[in-house]
């Protein structure tokens, strides 16, 4: 039970990287302001680099991982575009990333208490990647 629990976490995690690491680039290339465009770039950054950790955790049980709902990923893809093209500007990417970073936040709490015997290093990555959700949603809130 522990294995599975852990394995399961450890792919949402692995979708939940991806669809943040996928949002991020869908909007960076419209952003205006240099400090927004850090922001969002060092965040990209830290998923990539959590991303990594969680590659080679789920390397050790033979597992490829968890791309995101393609259903999902298309939607979001066609929200972020239909938004822009009506009103492209920094405050609407703030708005977009406060958005999937809340969803995010609220599937990863979701899967914590789904998988509860998932052992302690797979948590603390949810939890990780919790906070970096949570950090980006205040830190740019000066856009919105």
């Amino acid at each position: 039970m522990i294995e599975q629990d852990t394995i399961k976490l450890l792919r949402e995690c692995d979708a939940g990287v991806k669809m943040g690491v996928a949002s991020i680039d869908d909007v960076l290339e419209y952003v205006d302001a240099g400090d927004l465009k850090k922001l969002l770039s060092h965040c990209k950054d830290e998923h990539i680099e959590l991303g990594d950790e969680i590659q080679q955790l789920l390397d050790a049980y033979h597992d490829d991982g968890k791309d995101p709902n393609p259903m999902a990923k298309s939607m979001s893809w066609m929200k972020t575009n239909m938004k822009l093209v009506m009103h492209e500007s920094d405050a609407t990417i703030a708005d977009l990333m406060t958005d999937g970073c809340n969803m995010g936040v609220k599937s990863l709490n979701k899967y914590l208490n789904q998988y509860k015997a998932a052992d302690e290093k797979s948590k603390d990555i949810a939890k990780k990647l919790i906070k970096l959700e949570e950090k980006l949603t205040v830190d740019i809130r000066d856009y919105l």
